[in-house]
């Protein structure tokens, strides 16, 4: 049975709809709970079950403020039925209700979750009122409590796993200006498979690396993870362009496991003093390259992605003259593909050159927290993927 509030004529409008969910299997008892709530002024939606069985759909299919709970119904009883009944709504507010005789039944039944309780037979509206109220408040401000705290922990959760992708860049002597930015493309997702690092070896040169693991979610991003560890240890260790790509393909290989994730990356030596950079790629799009004349893609020749064809071990090196001043923006696809603004277009690499040409110069972190901004703009949500990118400048001091 369910009882709306508009039923009630004479209660005013205005204030909260409280929906109340009575689970009691003597009718006499369910009938004088409503009337109750119908004295207290409160604008409720009442549904009446008279076991925890006939309840369970209700409970799962539409959230309640308020659960009122006999504690002697025909298939549960005492503070099983308070456990029960929070296991099914854990963010609802439960009163009980007790007979007379029943001394220790509500202080046992708020200790096994409920907010409150209150005994039969001595229950007036206006207690009812100010019980259902408090009670109602009480459970939101636990909710809301508990939900801060879980933004808190995935906050917290989220810095450190960052931390594998987004790694400070090692830069002992090199004056380049390194901008790094890494966004995962499913909601609340934490990590997904691309990743960068900037290092600058003992040779004083400056490599970096951007990379896109196929595939979403957790496998993705582990296997993203350990390839960006595992370039900055080889790297580290002395290992350079198609040997470095080789023992990355090794470990991808050997980590996707029967995942039929693939990789691809670009490899970048940028040599300021010799105004010389030197690109891999391995099934990467080309990078940006920035002058004073404007901004232009850089033409390169390409390698096959990592584990699409283990024995090739092809990745032609290209070397790229720099100017006395600019910029290189190495990036993933998640900032190309998106839509244009319209229904069917895809942005392009074509339509983010002519972006970048609306956008006025500024600061390189802005200018790149500003191209993100305006390409997620036109895609407006309809197309989703992880997005990093890379923007190294020399030359600016």
């Amino acid at each position: 049975m369910t009882v709306s509030a508009t039923a009630f004529p004479d209660i005013a409008p205005g204030g909260p709809v409280y929906r109340v969910l009575l689970i009691e299997d003597d009718e006499g008892d369910a009938l004088l709970v409503e009337e109750l709530l119908h004295d207290t002024g409160l604008r409720f939606e009442l549904t009446t079950r008279t076991s925890l069985a006939d309840s369970r759909a209700d409970l799962t299919a539409a959230p309640f403020d308020c659960i009122l709970l006999d504690l002697h119904l025909p298939d549960v009883s005492g503070t099983q039925a308070v456990t029960a009944v929070r296991s099914l709504a854990p963010h609802t507010a439960v009163i009980v209700l007790t007979g007379l005789s029943e001394s220790q039944a509500g202080p046992d039944a708020m200790a096994a979750g409920a907010q409150d309780y209150l005994v039969k037979g001595t229950v007036e509206a206006d207690l009812l009122r100010r019980t259902l109220s408090y009670a109602v408040y009480r459970s939101q401000t636990e909710r809301a409590g508990a939900e801060a705290q879980a933004v808190r922990m995935r906050a917290e959760e989220n810095a450190r796993l960052e931390r594998g992708l987004l790694p400070q860049p090692i830069l002992d002597t090199s004056t380049v200006r390194v901008t790094s930015r890494y966004l995962p493309g499913r909601e609340l997702a934490l990590l997904g498979g691309d990743f960068l690092d900037v290092v600058e070896c003992d040779d004083g040169l400056l490599r970096a690396v951007v990379g896109d693991v196929s595939g979403h979610g957790p496998d993705a991003a582990a296997l993203g993870v350990c390839l960006r560890i595992a370039w900055r240890s080889l790297v580290l260790g002395g290992h350079r362009g198609p040997d470095l790509l080789h023992l990355m393909e090794r470990i991808l290989i050997a980590e996707r496991g029967t995942h039929p994730l693939f990789a691809t990356c670009a490899l970048l030596t940028l040599d300021e003093k010799a105004g010389t950079a030197t690109l891999h790629l391995a099934g990467h799009h080309e990078p940006l390259l920035t002058t004073p004349a404007g901004t232009v893609e850089v033409r390169a020749a390409h390698g096959i992605a990592l584990g699409i064809a283990p024995d090739l071990c092809h990745w032609p090196a290209t070397a790229i003259p720099l100017p006395d001043h600019g910029a290189l923006t190495l990036y993933t696809d998640g900032l190309t593909e998106g839509h244009n603004g319209t229904v069917d277009g895809r942005l392009g690499v074509e339509g983010l050159l002519a972006l970048i040409e609306q956008l006025p110069s500024a600061d390189p972190a802005v200018h790149v927290d500003r191209l993100i901004k305006e390409t997620h703009a036109l895609n407006a949500g309809r197309h989703s993927d992880d997005l990093a990118v890379l923007r190294l400048d020399w030359g600016t001091g």
